[in-house]
């Protein structure tokens, strides 16, 4: 009997942004703050070393990134160029971007959500819904996985499109997905097995766990 291809998935969100006035930024190209250094030394030592990088389009994941694998090269420890994959990006908030919580629930008519701004399903104008962030994230997961079998994969992401991995893997209702928390600098461990037994193709070790020290946000 063939032994079983497990390609582990280390998924860490971007370092917090500055301030932005809370305005919702979605796939705005805004920049994070990597002053913290103790907080990457504190992450690159939880990470493996022989691993596939990936980052999302955006520039706070790239930032963030650079800030852990300068960490990594403190130790000697060589860095291989992020794979840029646009895939992985936080949600599109579309029309929505560049304006406040309070905003976007007075063009929804009053109406709240119990953890984010708007039911799964709900696609701002020119958007997108959670629902489609999880098909978009789910196809960049299946892309990686085929081309990485057997590797790590260490993706530095988005609290949107590190939910929706989650998703995936515990084949979660997306209104459920949209309650756990992801912290910035937060570690998130899935591994995807592919071979003999039974059960899901997915096993999750660890959620939001606050390696580089930041609150939940």
């Amino acid at each position: 009997m063939s032994e079983a291809v497990v390609t582990r998935w280390w998924w860490i969100r971007h370092a917090p942004v500055p301030d932005q006035g809370g305005r919702i930024y979605g796939q705005t190209d805004v920049s994070a703050d990597t002053s913290d250094t103790a907080a990457f030394q504190a992450i690159a030592t939880a990470l493996p070393r022989d691993a596939v990088w990936v980052t999302s389009h955006l520039r706070r994941t790239h930032q963030t990134a650079e800030a852990i694998a300068a960490a990594l090269n403190q130790s000697g420890v060589a860095v291989p160029e992020p794979l840029a994959e646009p895939d992985l990006a936080e949600q599109n908030f579309g029309a929505w971007q560049g304006l406040s919580h309070h905003e976007v629930v007075a063009l929804r008519g009053g109406a709240r959500h119990r953890f984010w701004l708007a039911p799964a399903d709900q696609a701002p104008p020119e958007g997108e819904s959670f629902t489609h962030l999880i098909a978009r994230v789910s196809a960049a997961i299946r892309r990686l996985v085929e081309a990485h079998a057997g590797r790590d994969i260490i993706a530095v992401a988005h609290g949107g499109s590190i939910r929706a991995a989650l998703a995936v893997a515990l084949d979660l209702n997306p209104e459920a997905a949209l309650a756990i928390e992801v912290g910035h600098l937060s570690l998130t461990r899935i591994d995807h097995i592919d071979g003999p037994g039974a059960g899901n193709a997915w096993r999750v070790g660890a959620v939001n766990l606050p390696l580089g020290n930041q609150p939940p946000s």
